[in-house]
C-alpha cells in the first residue's frame, strides 16, 4: 500500500513540474515578444536587460556593482 501511495505522489509531483515547465515556456515566449516589441519601437534590448537586472538588485548591491564597474573602467582607461 505504501508503494502505491509513494508512486502516486511521485507521479503527481512530476505532473506538476511538467505543467509548471509548460507555463514557464509560455511566459518566456511572452517576455521575448515584449523585447521584440521594444526593439521594433527603437529601444535597445541589451540595455533594457541591464536595467531590468539593476532594478532587481537591492540598492546597496547596485551601488557596489556600479562602484566596481567604475573602478575597473578607470583601471583600464575607459
Amino acid at each position: 500500500m505504501t508503494d502505491n501511495i509513494s508512486a502516486e505522489q511521485l507521479r503527481l509531483l512530476i505532473e506538476r513540474v511538467e505543467r509548471l515547465e509548460e507555463e514557464k515556456r509560455g511566459i518566456s515566449d511572452d517576455i521575448k515578444d515584449v523585447y521584440a516589441e521594444a526593439k521594433a519601437t527603437g529601444f535597445d534590448v541589451k540595455t533594457m536587460k541591464v536595467i531590468y537586472r539593476l532594478r532587481r538588485m537591492e540598492k546597496h548591491h547596485r551601488d557596489e556593482a556600479e562602484m566596481l564597474l567604475e573602478t575597473y573602467k578607470t583601471s583600464l582607461g575607459l
